[in-house]
């Protein structure tokens, strides 16, 4: 098959990745003891990222599981809708990124995420007063 075939293919297919990384999410949120990354901003710096234990907190929204969730990372639930969501649109207008979606919820979401980074880092390395669910879990990142 030559590249362009293939690329043909996946142009046709690619709606489904969504969906795909749906149910890996939950899968992971099923059996935790499946493999995963490792973050490499911790690894090299010891400072977690803004997604650090996002993977496990949405996996653990699309199980049901919002306690855990919310302990991991505030953002996981919230992830876990908009997965959900565009897994839906893509699958109704079979398209990988569908259309009629503004941006700016995008940008707000990034900026969100940013904020409650620098709080957590405030609140677990940076002696600021805060909730424990501000703080970073003590669990190893897999």
């Amino acid at each position: 098959m030559t590249a362009n075939r293939f690329l043909q293919r996946l142009q046709r297919s690619g709606y489904l990745l969504p969906t795909g990384l749906l149910g890996g999410l939950w899968l992971k949120g099923l059996h935790p003891g499946l493999p995963g990354w490792s973050c490499p901003l911790r690894a090299l710096t010891g400072i977690p990222c803004p997604t650090c234990y996002l993977t496990r907190a949405t996996a653990a929204s699309l199980t049901g599981n919002l306690d855990g969730a919310l302990q991991l990372h505030a953002f996981g639930p919230v992830v876990a809708v908009a997965l959900v969501s565009w897994s839906i649109a893509s699958i109704r207008q079979r398209r990988l990124l569908p259309t009629g979606i503004p941006a700016w919820p995008l940008g707000a979401g990034v900026m969100a995420l940013l904020s409650y980074w620098l709080l957590r880092l405030g609140v677990s390395f940076g002696g600021w007063a805060g909730s424990d669910l501000l703080r970073f879990p003590l669990v190893q990142l897999s």
